[in-house]
């Protein structure tokens, strides 16, 4: 529950620096940085930045499996999800001029931890240089997913 908490405190801190522009750049002593909406112009007003970048790193929100052109979870289970999340990364990476081969970081949140063996058969076929990677199960994600990813990448 603390963990929650502290994430949702996170996500508020980050959304009160967005503004009406469709990124918020910042400056201060460690340099500037940037908050990206989303490129999907049904996510412009999520609470989050979609990237914020900052010298030549993009840390990018969590992408659950959902298909956002049908607005749902993808079907097919754990493998199908994990898919998904990662072909979601796959495009915000792309918009902003970065790719899979560019993460450095992954973590990855299962809804149940006896998924890892399914999901890391998807997740090897995505990331051969093999970023660093913290995986572990929580209770529940948003929209019942079976999976979360959210990942650092150098642009």
């Amino acid at each position: 529950m603390k963990t929650i908490f502290s994430l949702c405190l996170l996500l508020l801190c980050l959304a009160s620096c967005q503004t009406s522009n469709d990124n918020n750049t910042t400056n201060n002593d460690s340099g500037k940085l940037t908050f990206h909406k989303s490129h999907l112009p049904q996510r412009q007003n999520t609470p989050f930045s979609a990237a914020v970048e900052t010298e030549n790193l993009l840390f990018l929100s969590g992408q659950i499996g959902k298909d956002h052109a049908k607005g749902m979870l993808a079907t097919g289970g754990i493998e199908a999800e994990t898919k998904q999340a990662i072909e979601n990364i796959k495009a915000v990476l792309a918009q902003h001029n970065s790719s899979l081969d560019r993460v450095v970081k992954c973590t990855v949140i299962l809804s149940d931890i006896n998924d890892f063996k399914a999901f890391n058969s998807v997740y090897v076929q995505y990331f051969p240089n093999k970023p660093a990677r913290t995986t572990f199960a929580a209770g529940g994600l948003a929209a019942n997913a079976k999976i979360e990813i959210d990942v650092i990448a150098a642009k």
